[in-house]
């Protein structure tokens, strides 16, 4: 069974499963409950999903003054009772939940914590609005573009502080090495280029569906998305690399780099136009993800060009250090690197920057971190959206821009390289990106004549509507088909 045929095949089945214990559309607008907060009340958090970078939240959370995290919630029980348990030894007194729901209804929730799955963010942070809760949501922060726009729009309806958890840009170390770009010192920016260069070995494959453990609540754990058989080994993490949750690693680590690059280049809106190119190489397993891709963004000042490389330096690797021996870009894995006319910026991590001047001579560096759930806590005080360094809307822009990235490859074909180059004459620093990830991948031992690359579809866009101009299809993929009870309110 081909992807197309299995994600037909799961809508069809969900359609025709009655769900116990689904709320409705209507069951689920929530009464907002919020309170005045005042100076030295204590703001009473939530954390929702902590098998992961949850456990960031709850660390990040306890250590501010002034905070209390009184709820948990997450659909693997095994997960909540044992982070229950550390509470309950610190005696500190915390509500447990399978069901956000039910956590939504408390009036002694001021804000919620979302470290979900991807499928899950943009419906529990709308919900949590409505409920009148401030929210915190982990990148990205949507499935796709047009509920992340979504996201954005009850959190103004009902004037919720929502911050988006992209933590970079509350980094005074990465701050002043934007502005030092903004501020001309290399001349104008001609190419941001985003970098997840990050080891991703294969998942595996199953001939027959993963039995689901009785200690997690899979109806819950699919939420928006279709209740199907799960068709990999495991349930946890690896949702990352099927489209049906999860984003690839555009949307799982590039969500960070990628913010960075649209940061420095000061765009507010997403591409005029995109494609992308790539494919799961080296390996055939149950993802079907890019394990290998890049994305070109056309905006009109300075392109925006995203790279996804998951296979190690070369094939050696693959059974000997794999992890430990990934290729780089002018010194940078997982980062951006600026191209200026007067040189070049590389920020190698989240709270750093190095400039270089067009000798490559070091002439500047950058490097101080920040807490960015205290920026969150501040602005939820002082009731000021503006106040925040990550709002909303800057995270679904830079989400969506993955998003739309991907929609180009789902729609594209396989093309021989000798037809790509063809296809890229004119684009000096698109041909340039393919040349190196063709090498990269021969380097792996994958021949892209036999096994091509994926040329993603040319989709332009009305910057203004959020909607392709060129292909109704891909509109159609700006938005998924929710199951019955987790709808993302087409009204917020």
């Amino acid at each position: 069974m081909n992807r197309r045929q299995f994600l037909a095949s799961s809508s069809i089945a969900a359609a025709a499963i009655a769900l116990p214990g689904c709320a409705t559309q209507s069951q689920t607008a929530f009464r907002p409950r919020s309170r005045v907060i005042g100076p030295n009340d204590t703001i009473r958090v939530a954390i929702i999903g902590f098998n992961g970078r949850g456990q960031d939240h709850i660390s990040g959370f306890r250590k501010l003054a002034g905070v209390k995290i009184v709820a948990l919630c997450d659909v693997d029980r095994k997960v909540l009772d044992a982070e229950a348990g550390k509470f309950a030894g610190r005696g500190e007194a915390v509500a447990t939940f399978t069901d956000v729901r039910k956590l939504l209804e408390r009036e002694d929730i001021d804000c919620v914590s979302i470290a979900t799955p991807n499928h899950w963010h943009s419906l529990m942070a709308v919900w949590a609005c409505q409920a009148g809760k401030d929210v915190y949501v982990e990148k990205p922060v949507s499935h796709n573009a047009w509920e992340g726009r979504q996201v954005v729009k009850a959190a103004r309806k009902y004037r919720r502080i929502v911050q988006t958890g992209t933590q970079s840009r509350s980094n005074p170390g990465l701050r002043e090495g934007v502005e030092w770009i903004h501020a001309g010192n290399l001349g104008k920016v001609t190419v941001a280029r985003g970098l997840c260069y990050k080891p991703r070995q294969s998942i595996g494959h199953v001939t027959a569906p993963t039995a689901i453990p009785e200690h997690i609540n899979y109806d819950l754990w699919c939420g928006p998305a279709p209740a199907s058989p799960l068709m990999r080994a495991r349930l946890h993490y690896d949702w990352h690399w099927q489209f049906v949750t999860g984003n690839g690693d555009l949307g799982n680590q590039g969500i960070h780099q990628m913010d960075i690059a649209r940061w420095v280049l000061r765009e507010n809106t997403l591409s005029p136009a995109v494609f992308s190119i790539g494919g799961r190489f080296g390996y055939q397993d149950d993802g079907d993800t890019p394990n290998s891709q890049f994305v070109f963004h056309a905006y009109t000042r300075a392109p925006l060009i995203f790279e996804v490389r998951g296979l190690p330096r070369s094939k050696q690797y693959q059974t000997d250090g794999w992890g430990k021996n990934m290729p780089d870009y002018h010194g940078a894995q997982v980062g951006v690197v600026i191209d200026c006319e007067g040189g070049k910026v590389v920020i190698p991590s989240y709270d750093s920057a190095i400039a270089y001047d067009a000798a490559g001579k070091e002439i500047k560096r950058w490097k101080q971190g920040a807490d960015h759930y205290a920026n969150f806590i501040a602005a939820v005080r002082s009731r000021k959206s503006a106040d925040l360094n990550a709002d909303i809307e800057e995270g679904h822009l830079s989400s969506a821009l993955c998003h739309t990235g991907n929609i180009s490859y789902l729609l594209g074909e396989k093309l021989r390289p000798e037809a790509i180059r063809e296809r890229l004459k004119g684009n000096a620093t698109g041909t340039e990106t393919f040349e190196r990830l063709a090498e990269h991948l021969a380097a792996n031992g994958v021949d892209l004549s036999a096994t091509p690359a994926v040329l993603g579809a040319y989709l332009k866009m009305d910057t203004r509507s959020e909607t392709f101009t060129n292909s109704r299809q891909a509109n159609l993929r700006l938005k998924r088909e929710y199951r019955k009870g987790f709808e993302v309110p087409s009204r917020v």
